[in-house]
């Protein structure tokens, strides 16, 4: 994988990401990559990242909904790609689940270079999984179809649930939305989060997402009453005093609600609970004093509500599986010297 850390940081170019529109492409997951790499940028307003789109013949192609889009780029863009993303077309499941492989794909992957990062958006992996990039590998897809993809594809190592897959140079999402969890991911790894969180500001768009698609699977969000009042606040207030006591009885009381109602109301407007979300926030937090401060790991747990260096190294092994030392070390090599 191209080591997008060190190349940006001397002043290289930026890094290179095509776009593959098949025909009937979905326009949202298509202007993904675009819209968040294309807004991350370095310290001095440098673009750290070049997005170009490019169809299997160079020619236009019709999206799902009423309009077709014209490229400038045809296959041979994927020549220079230091990243290839394939976002979702509409009929493109069912057709690989009825035996019609979509035309010239094969041909078009062929041209990738050695080495070069792989992305899928929702859909997109059953592309990369009938040219066998997927085999042996962990990969996701839209919830709606994993029972197709599993039947078609049992050397792919399937996870329904999850947003997204990290296999380092092999990267997939599941659907729609979650594609911007990806793309925003990868400007996190490469970058770090004081770029990543920016460029979700930029977007309007949380910059981490907790839990999987499994969230997500026909469960409507229940209605609630014209006028009720909601966390929004007591959440705000939350993030600005991370390193406090946070009592779920307390967060309650300061929203005027019984912990029963506050706990529905929270799970409603966020998809987690409070204990779960908060978490989350602290990590957050922690990642970003490891990655810009020179805390001691004992410090960064307290600022961060974590209270001890042990309980800060268990969560953070737990949700990213690296532990507090290693992730400085990893990322203060984008963000600056690491004088801890």
């Amino acid at each position: 994988m191209p080591d997008v850390h060190r190349q940006t940081a001397r002043g290289a170019a930026p890094h290179r990401v095509a776009v593959l529109a098949l025909d009937h492409v979905i326009a949202f997951e298509l202007g993904i990559p675009a819209r968040i790499f294309e807004s991350a940028k370095a310290p001095d307003g440098t673009p750290l990242y070049r997005v170009a789109t490019c169809t299997l013949d160079g020619g236009p192609v019709a999206t799902s909904s009423d309009f077709r889009i014209s490229v400038d780029h045809g296959p041979e863009l994927l020549e220079q790609a230091d990243t290839v993303v394939v976002p979702a077309a509409a009929g493109l499941a069912e057709a690989y689940a009825a035996g019609r492989a979509v035309p010239d794909t094969a041909a078009a992957l062929a041209r990738i270079r050695p080495g070069t990062r792989l992305v899928s958006i929702c859909t997109g992996a059953f592309v990369l999984a009938a040219a066998g990039l997927l085999d042996g590998r962990p990969a996701t897809t839209h919830w709606r179809h994993t029972a197709p993809f599993a039947a078609l594809f049992p050397q792919v190592r399937l996870d329904p649930d999850v947003l997204f897959t990290d296999d380092g140079d092999v990267l997939t999402s599941g659907g729609v939305a979650a594609g911007v969890d990806l793309c925003l991911y990868l400007v996190r790894r490469d970058h770090g989060s004081t770029v990543a969180n920016a460029v979700a500001r930029t977007c309007i768009v949380p910059p981490w997402r907790e839990g999987g698609q499994k969230q997500y699977i026909e469960l409507p969000r229940p209605a609630t009453g014209a006028g009720a009042p909601g966390t929004t606040a007591v959440r705000a207030w939350a993030v600005e005093h991370l390193d406090e006591p946070l009592a779920l009885r307390d967060l309650a009381a300061r929203a005027g609600m019984s912990v029963r109602t506050f706990t529905r109301r929270f799970r409603e407007e966020t998809g987690s609970s409070p204990g779960n979300w908060l978490t989350v926030q602290r990590t957050e937090r922690a990642r970003q004093l490891l990655e810009r401060t020179d805390l001691t790991i004992d410090q960064v747990a307290r600022e961060s509500g974590f209270g001890t260096a042990a309980s800060l190294r268990l969560r953070l092994r737990g949700r990213l599986d690296v532990a507090p030392s290693t992730y400085r070390r990893t990322f203060r090599e984008v963000t600056g010297p690491d004088r801890a």
